[in-house]
């Protein structure tokens, strides 16, 4: 395996990355009209306790002064804690907050996707990829959240809500990890909770040479945000969390760490 260090580098990073590093700030400033996804390698409210940074960025993507944010918690199965502590972290005088269900059989949005369509941010929980993509198709989910995409809802969520965005997702939720057929609105393949010496990512960096397409991993505490289909800045809620570029040549895997900004003070 090549790692090529991105910090500091003007290297050509091709259609995967777009260069160039916005001021801190910048995101304030994005039309709602922009297609916007932020995939989190880990972190947000239910992984810092105490850690909002991750959690304000995707809130500052947002053009309302009190966005309306719906929290999707399908891959843990809808899991009464998981809501409760999203509440607590999006509360009522910060924002419009509210939750869709799948697997319960409390009452929800007459119009789902009316719902899903009138936000600013749709938050995506972690969980099981596998699981979150089955129950979404079979609500016709999926085609919603394609369109909230290009309609200018902000996108966003770890883990699972991470991998969910990508064609091509590495999942290690039901043992060893492997590839699974994601949403496709992004057209690259993504890892999360991403250590290149662990399996994950030995696993990962094997799918590559098999023919995976290449991607993007993250490590917790990272988050890569796309506009439109190009990566256009990464950024952490940790002072050493990363992002990575992973490619195949032939038998190498090419990975390069990617500039990454911290959201923190220092």
């Amino acid at each position: 395996m090549a790692v090529h260090a991105g910090e500091g580098a003007t290297a050509n990073l091709g259609p995967l990355y777009k260069g160039g590093q916005p001021a801190p700030g910048d995101h304030l400033a994005m039309e709602a009209s922009l297609r916007q996804i932020v995939a989190f390698g880990g972190g947000g409210f239910s992984m810092e306790s105490g850690n909002p940074l991750l959690d304000d960025y995707v809130l500052g993507l947002c053009s309302s002064e009190r966005p309306r944010v719906c929290f999707l918690p399908s891959a843990s199965g809808d899991a009464d804690h998981y809501v409760v502590r999203f509440y607590r972290a999006f509360p009522a005088e910060r924002c419009e907050s509210s939750h869709v269900s799948l697997f319960r059989r409390e009452q929800g949005p007459a119009d789902l996707r009316a719902h899903l369509l009138s936000q600013d941010l749709i938050y995506v929980g972690g969980g099981s990829v596998v699981s979150l993509l089955g129950v979404w198709r079979a609500h016709g989910i999926d085609a919603i959240l394609r369109e909230a995409w290009e309609g200018g809802v902000v996108l966003c969520g770890l883990s699972a809500g991470s991998l969910c965005w990508f064609a091509d997702a590495i999942s290690g939720f039901h043992g060893a990890p492997r590839a699974v057929e994601g949403l496709g609105l992004l057209p690259f393949s993504n890892c999360v909770h991403y250590e290149p010496d662990a399996e994950r990512g030995h696993a990962y960096r094997s799918l590559l040479r098999e023919g995976l397409r290449p991607g993007y991993a993250a490590e917790d505490g990272a988050a890569l945000h796309f506009v439109g289909e190009e990566l256009s800045r990464v950024v952490a809620s940790r002072p050493a969390a990363r992002g990575y570029r992973l490619d195949a040549g032939g038998d190498e895997v090419i990975e390069t760490r990617l500039a990454t900004t911290y959201l923190g003070a220092g």
